[in-house]
């Protein structure tokens, strides 16, 4: 993500799970319970002692813990609008590059703005749940106007 926002605040909510106010005006949690799983340089978030002594940083560019244990805002939004089941700017980019669209011309194909659509894929600006699901829609509809076009040229062989 090129222009993730700010953490405004964040605070330990339990066990792994950190409540994140956002720039943007959103408040997510995040569950990092299965980070030390997948990478053991986080082995010691699972001490709960330890985990509680996170900290923002002075910028709100992310958080961290004693030691120089520390996690970015950019995964950290990511992560939490993932986890929340909200559009993110990673999964928006790679349906621009899976239908090949320009900020253009997913500005055409959604009616939007090219600025707007340029906010939603660096992350600037959080993607609305009814733009991620006009993507999805939209997609669908091509594949199935491509499915039947592709039928109708095998007919009329």
């Amino acid at each position: 993500m090129k222009n993730p926002p700010n953490i405004q605040s964040a605070r330990v909510m339990g066990a792994g799970v950190i409540e994140l106010v956002w720039s943007t005006g959103e408040t997510l949690n995040v569950s990092l319970a299965d980070l030390p799983k997948r990478n053991a340089a986080f082995d010691q978030l699972t001490d709960p002692i330890f985990f509680a002594k996170m900290e923002r940083d002075a910028w709100g560019h992310g958080i961290g813990w004693p030691g120089g244990l520390d996690f970015g805002a950019d995964r950290l939004y990511e992560l939490s609008r993932e986890q929340a089941g909200l559009p993110t700017a990673s999964e928006f980019e790679a349906w621009m590059e899976r239908n090949h669209l320009s900020l253009t011309g997913a500005a055409e194909s959604l009616g939007m703005t090219r600025r707007m659509i340029a906010h939603y894929r660096t992350g600037s600006k959080p993607i609305p749940v009814v733009v991620g699901l006009a993507c999805k829609g939209w997609e669908a509809t091509r594949a199935r106007q491509s499915s039947f076009a592709s039928k109708n040229a095998q007919t009329n062989r």
